[in-house]
């Protein structure tokens, strides 16, 4: 069974974490949720987030996706964790799909991911992309190797489809 695992935290945006999360269950996928002390938390607009898991219980075999949500709160607080910083430079090591929303261009950024790469982030971060070396993309999903990202909620559908058939590659 393929596996993907969802990092976020407090004040995370609502739709980028539902979407995928339900979106991974009907493709099949077993969604694990990490958040920091793995207690539930509420998104920005009051969902709650149910994890599974906490930062110090999360091992990069286990999965076959990673997906970051956005919520520019939230990936203020995460990318200052070196566990989650950690965690997503090993799991990109493993070129394993990697998929980031919005704000979540930002762990890319800290995990010095981008470098080389096209990015999707939202459009404040076009000068945050730029200056770690990434070219800023607008398009609903953007491909570069192992990492598949896009700027906003609105293209989630291309995002998540362009995310799960790079996963499905990778796994034949």
């Amino acid at each position: 069974m393929n596996r993907a695992l969802i990092i976020t935290g407090k004040l995370v945006q609502d739709h980028e974490f539902i979407y995928p999360f339900y979106r991974l269950k009907e493709e099949g996928y077993e969604v694990d949720v990490a958040v920091d002390n793995g207690m539930e938390t509420h998104g920005q607009i009051g969902i709650k987030v149910m994890p599974n898991k906490n930062f110090d219980n999360i091992n990069v075999t286990d999965y076959q996706m990673l997906v970051l949500p956005g919520g520019a709160k939230c990936l203020e607080y995460l990318r200052q964790d070196i566990r989650v910083i950690k965690f997503i430079k090993e799991f990109a090591a493993t070129e394993k799909v990697i998929a980031s929303i919005c704000h979540a261009a930002q762990l890319l950024i800290s995990a010095k991911l981008v470098k080389g790469k096209k990015i999707a982030a939202y459009y404040s971060l076009k000068d945050d992309v730029e200056n770690a070396g990434a070219e800023f993309v607008d398009l609903p999903a953007v491909v570069d190797g192992n990492i598949v990202s896009t700027a906003h909620y609105k293209d989630m559908g291309p995002w998540m489809k362009a995310a799960i058939k790079l996963a499905n590659v990778h796994s034949a």
